[in-house]
Parts: C-alpha cells; sequence; structure tokens
C-alpha cells in the first residue's frame, strides 16, 4: 500500500480486486471483502467505485463505502441487494471468493475524518457503512473517545454491523420495532444533544429524507453548517 501523507485525501485509479470474503448477514445484504494489490490508503468516510463489465462491452458501475479502516490490508463494502440492482445483485447473489472485480478509489474528499479530532457520525440504513470504518479507525489509533455515533434503521436486522455499533455505545433508534426500551420511532433531537461537542464536526449519512431531516435537527440545535458533512445515497448510486 502507498499512501501519499496529510493534506488532500487520497485518490487511486483503476485495479483489479480479488475477493477474499464473501458473507450474506442479511436476506437482502452481502458483505465483501477485497484484496487490492498497490492500493493507495484510503482515509475513513471515502468510497470505491466498482465496475462490472458483459461480454458485450456493456458496463454498469456503482459506488459503495468502504467499511474497513485505513489499517486494515483489505477492503471492505457492505451492499444492499437492491431490486433490479445491476451491481448490487451480482455483489449478493453471482460473486464468490477468488473472482476477480474492477475497482477504482479511493474517492471523496469531503465526507473524511482524520482521527484526530471530535466527531458526530450519524447514520441511517446502509449509510452507517463509512461510519463503520470510522469507529474501526478511531479504535485502530486508540481515539475512540473522539467519536460520537447516533444510528437509525427500520428494525435492527436491517442495520449494517449493528451488534459492533451498539457495542460502541451508539445512539440507537429503530422507526418499526422497540429497541432496549425505546419505543419504535426516529432521531430526535434530544438524541442529539448531548451528543454535540463544540469543536465537532458532524458526518451525516443516509437517504436523502434521512441527511435532509437530521442535519436541520442539527442546524437548529445550534451545530454551525460548516461543521456539518452530509453523504446522501439512493438506487443506482445517486
Amino acid at each position: 500500500m502507498t499512501d501519499p501523507g496529510p493534506g488532500t485525501p487520497p485518490a487511486g485509479g483503476w485495479r483489479t480486486a480479488v475477493v477474499t470474503v464473501v458473507a450474506h448477514p442479511g436476506p437482502r445484504s452481502v458483505r465483501v471483502r477485497l484484496r487490492v494489490p498497490d492500493r493507495v490508503d484510503h482515509r475513513a468516510g471515502q468510497h470505491y467505485v466498482l465496475r462490472l463489465t458483459a461480454e458485450d462491452g456493456y458496463t454498469a458501475a456503482r459506488s459503495y463505502s468502504v467499511a474497513s479502516p485505513p489499517s486494515d490490508p483489505e477492503l471492505e463494502l457492505f451492499v444492499e441487494r437492491l431490486d433490479n440492482g445491476e451491481v448490487s445483485s451480482f455483489l449478493a447473489d453471482v460473486v464468490e471468493v477468488g473472482d476477480e472485480l474492477e475497482v477504482r478509489g479511493p474517492i471523496g474528499g469531503w465526507f473524511v475524518w482524520d482521527g484526530t479530532s471530535p466527531a458526530l457520525g450519524i447514520g441511517g440504513g446502509t449509510g452507517v457503512v463509512p461510519l463503520v470504518a470510522m469507529l474501526r479507525h478511531a479504535r485502530a489509533t486508540g481515539r475512540s473517545e473522539l467519536l460520537r455515533l447516533a444510528v437509525s434503521a427500520r428494525t435492527l436486522e436491517d442495520l449494517p454491523y449493528a451488534d459492533e455499533l451498539i457495542d460502541a455505545g451508539a445512539v440507537l433508534a429503530l422507526s418499526r420495532a422497540a429497541s432496549a426500551g425505546r419505543p419504535a420511532g426516529r432521531l430526535l433531537a434530544a438524541d442529539l444533544q448531548p451528543l454535540i461537542e463544540p469543536a465537532a464536526t458532524a458526518f451525516v449519512c443516509g437517504s436523502g429524507a434521512f441527511a435532509e431531516a437530521l442535519s436541520s435537527e442539527l442546524v437548529e440545535l445550534g451545530m454551525p453548517v460548516g461543521s456539518i458533512r452530509v453523504e446522501r445515497f439512493g438506487p443506482s448510486g445517486a
């Protein structure tokens, strides 16, 4: 692995990755680990583009956040299988250990945590994946106290890395099920208020509606707009 050092977040070109692990945490999800020769070290919060090419030359590419920390020698991606999703269905249903995949990255310079300053991570559904990279990075560097987390999903089964996030003390809200004595419902301002620290940067990741609602909550709680970084996702990598 190579590391360009501090400053502008690193970025890499197209490489051929080898699949080392394929696991199915749920009926509609897949966790894939990749060995990428000569890859550029990523930073927590960055993503990779994965490209498939058919025999007739047709290509389909999608972006996926990295769940592994920069210190991990492999890349870990968590992918939700979408109905009619060309790339997600291939990863969930077809890919096997030993397969080769085209990947490009790491990509992204805005939604990146360096692990040296206070941060608040707020994620909905698969939007927790880059926050897991941040959590693992904090643990690897011995700075877990810098990162606070609040996560949301429909049910516990719909939350990627649920056990890991709960063990880390993340505030958890489930919209369709009670959890730990808490009634079903979304994340509220009352959940976020105790997590906000002066000089902290907030990282909000989820669907467009989730990101809009939670970033607005932070502003209403007095957090400076410039301290809030938002990453939205949707079908087809929107």
